[in-house]
């Protein structure tokens, strides 16, 4: 269901913990799947937690529970627009309005071709580089004033 190198990725994320402890290398684990394939189907969250030896249940947990794992298919780019108080407070809220407007999707929904999906995000611990926006759940954007996202969009093209 992965390929040698995610299952070996895994293996070095177990290798932090104790061997009793593999349900801790689980949001690991999941993130390692989710580069992989995009995003965590249900038999790929289940792969996992059998990889792991823990219950699905558990990796359903993780899963459902932080917002960073994508249960769907999402557009080539997910865009993450923080919209937490002190972000909504320093632009955060005008920078999602434009975004929506620029790519003519509302939060949770993705672009016809399939190249954005834009998401409502919580706080990204980044309050002082507001707004912020984080590009595929791994690259941190600051000060994301609409200048700064013509630009960032132009660069994903």
């Amino acid at each position: 269901m992965l390929s040698a190198e995610s299952l070996a990725k895994i293996d070095f994320e177990v290798s932090k913990y104790p061997p009793e402890q593999k349900r801790s290398a689980v949001m690991g684990a999941l993130r390692i799947a989710q580069v992989e394939k995009g995003w965590l189907a249900p038999e790929t969250i289940e792969f996992v937690a059998n990889y792991l030896q823990i219950a699905p249940v558990a990796a359903y947990e993780v899963a459902t529970f932080y917002n960073m794992y994508d249960r769907k298919p999402l557009g080539k780019h997910k865009l993450t627009v923080c919209t937490n108080l002190p972000c909504a407070l320093s632009g955060g809220v005008d920078a999602g309005k434009y975004l929506q407007q620029k790519l003519g999707i509302g939060y949770g929904e993705t672009t016809a071709d399939g190249k954005y999906t834009l998401v409502e995000g919580e706080c990204m611990g980044a309050c002082g580089d507001a707004p912020v926006m984080l590009l595929n759940n791994h690259k941190m954007c600051s000060f994301m004033t609409n200048e700064a996202i013509d630009k960032k969009l132009a660069e994903l093209e």
